[in-house]
């Protein structure tokens, strides 16, 4: 082959290489996640199709926060977990351009190793977080615990008085917080 082809062929391959989402192995993970380990669901998780969309759409069936779930895969784009209880697998698709966060960042975000202390929640917040569902009156780790995070390309940050939440591609509804705790949603 000639010389002036190789250049460009070589770099066209490590382009197509570059854009493989792969499985993780193990030693490119941080010690902190680990394949085949248990995980507990840090809120509630909706999803549709067996597939969570890190970008947090509030529709679809739900999984709820302290599923146990082993970590069956990780690639640089996406995150297989199987409950413990159901076998069911769900996929999750990170979309960093909404999120701002790695693969890893998500993981961290969606999953732990110890469960969620439901107890420092009151008895309202529980009922909500339960059903996956916010209202007034509800602290902020009560509405991440309830609904997740809002995609960080609305929402900069949860020290805001205001996050922005999706229902789907076209819907959004925002949380308004006054003194820690959520004073109104507005559709």
């Amino acid at each position: 082959m000639p010389k002036a082809f190789r250049l460009p062929l070589l770099l066209f391959s490590l382009l197509i290489l570059a854009s493989c989402d792969m499985a993780l192995k193990q030693t490119e993970l941080p010690t902190s996640i680990q394949l085949g380990d248990r995980y507990f669901a840090q809120f509630v998780i909706r999803y549709e199709k067996d597939v969570h969309i890190t970008t947090n759409y509030r529709g679809g069936r739900s999984i709820p926060v302290n599923t146990e779930v082993t970590l069956e895969e990780i690639t640089g784009k996406t995150i297989l977990v199987k409950e413990v209880r159901s076998g069911r697998e769900l996929l999750i698709k990170n979309i960093e351009k909404h999120t701002h966060n790695t693969i890893i960042e998500a993981f961290d975000k969606l999953f732990a190793r110890s469960k969620v202390n439901l107890s420092q929640f009151s008895k309202l917040e529980r009922e909500h977080i339960n059903d996956g569902t916010v209202v007034k009156g509800m602290r902020k780790k009560a509405v991440l615990v309830a609904i997740g995070y809002p995609p960080q390309i609305e929402t900069m940050n949860l020290e805001s008085n205001r996050w922005t939440y999706w229902r789907s591609k076209f819907n959004r509804f925002i949380v308004h917080f006054d003194g820690g705790k959520l004073a109104r949603i507005q559709e």
